[in-house]
């Protein structure tokens, strides 16, 4: 079938595979990935009376600079990414309600995309968040790390919310 959607990661004898992009032309490639934490009524007290920060330090701050760490080495820990070296990842986090939202984005001039440094970011900065507040409380829920949207490959992507 033409246009069939396949996985690029798999062989047709169903082998796993680093997807071959030498032919790929480099291009301009963004991408933007959210990840939410939801945060029980006393720990968003007890971080807007101090804050945004815990024992450990700045809760905000110590969790961009992880996500920053992480989606430089997203090639390293996602086993068929390939490595890239970024133009840029910017992350910022917003108290929302009793939610600490994360945005995540991503560029490089490359032959393949940064959907998963941008997801990478996000995540591991919610990670982060969790293990910044846990003292407070362990009904923190990481919750909805989505990719909203790349552009730049074959595929561009874009998710209105």
């Amino acid at each position: 079938m033409s246009g069939e959607k396949k996985l690029s990661h798999v062989t047709y004898e169903g082998k796993v595979n680093m997807v071959n992009v030498a032919e790929k032309q480099v291009a301009f490639r963004h991408a933007v990935a959210k990840a939410r934490v939801q945060l029980p009524p006393q720990v968003v007290e007890q971080l807007t009376q101090n804050n945004l920060h815990v024992a450990k330090g700045s809760v905000i701050q110590t969790a961009i600079i992880a996500g920053i760490m992480a989606a430089k080495k997203t090639g390293e820990l996602i086993p068929l990414c390939h490595p890239i070296g970024l133009d840029a990842v910017n992350l910022d986090i917003q108290l929302v309600e009793n939610e600490l939202v994360i945005v995540s984005k991503a560029s490089v001039h490359a032959k393949t995309g940064v959907e998963m440094e941008a997801l990478m970011g996000a995540s591991v900065a919610a990670l982060t968040i969790y293990d910044m507040c846990k003292a407070l409380s362990h009904d923190i829920v990481i919750r909805e790390i989505k990719l909203m949207e790349k552009s730049g490959g074959r595929n561009d992507f874009k998710r209105e919310s």
